[in-house]
């Protein structure tokens, strides 16, 4: 099977799922942002519930996702790592990936599906799932699907506003440090699955 997907930061366990199933992966350069979906924004469970971590963006005259810049704008880079320490420090893993996944929040990207793609690179050897990915080379209008017909086009399906039916993802429980104050909550980011089940993740996915 072969998918098209949007870039993602941190993306929810439905998108490291397609990525390590998928034959081949396309990740979509040439659509123009979209605000508040997984592009550039993720989400964690907290004690209070789920919180989004939003990156923000240079609006500058191309839409197109690949020209897409990172604002340094409201110390962003340090919230969401605190964020994601209170959300997870207590978590059965935090200590053995924190150090792979703090270098993001150091570290300054000038370019959104650039920092994307670092984090998926890293994610997936933390996963240990290699997936076949390459950049998309010209546009292609949104369908479910694609030519060749096993090509499955995922960009606007995986969202955390709108979800599309996707009969091949089913939320499987797992251990979350707050269960028991919210019970499992579904299809977070990658991280939540990183941080709780550690490398018994691969299985989940």
């Amino acid at each position: 099977m072969q998918v098209l997907l949007s870039t993602t930061y941190f993306g929810p366990v439905q998108w490291y799922q397609k990525l390590h199933r998928a034959e081949l992966v396309q990740i979509e350069q040439w659509e123009s942002f979209q605000k508040q979906t997984y592009r550039n924004r993720c989400e964690i469970a907290t004690t209070n519930g789920i919180q989004a971590l939003t990156v923000p963006i240079v609006r500058d005259e191309s839409p197109l996702i690949k020209d897409i810049r990172i604002s340094d704008h409201g110390n962003w880079r340090h919230l969401h790592w605190n964020a994601i320490k209170s959300a997870y420090g207590e978590s059965p893993f935090f200590e053995y990936y924190q150090d792979d996944i703090r270098p993001f929040f150091e570290k300054r990207w000038d370019y959104l599906l650039d920092f994307n793609e670092a984090i998926r690179e890293v994610v997936c050897e933390l996963l240990d799932i290699h997936p076949n990915v390459t950049l998309t080379a010209n546009y292609s209008p949104s369908t479910l699907h694609l030519s060749p017909s096993t090509k499955t086009d995922y960009r606007e399906a995986i969202n955390p506003k709108h979800p599309a039916p996707d009969p091949d993802f089913t939320p499987k429980p797992y251990y979350q440090v707050y269960a028991n104050k919210y019970g499992f909550l579904p299809n977070l980011s990658i991280l939540d699955l990183l941080m709780n089940m550690g490398p018994e993740s691969i299985f989940y996915l």
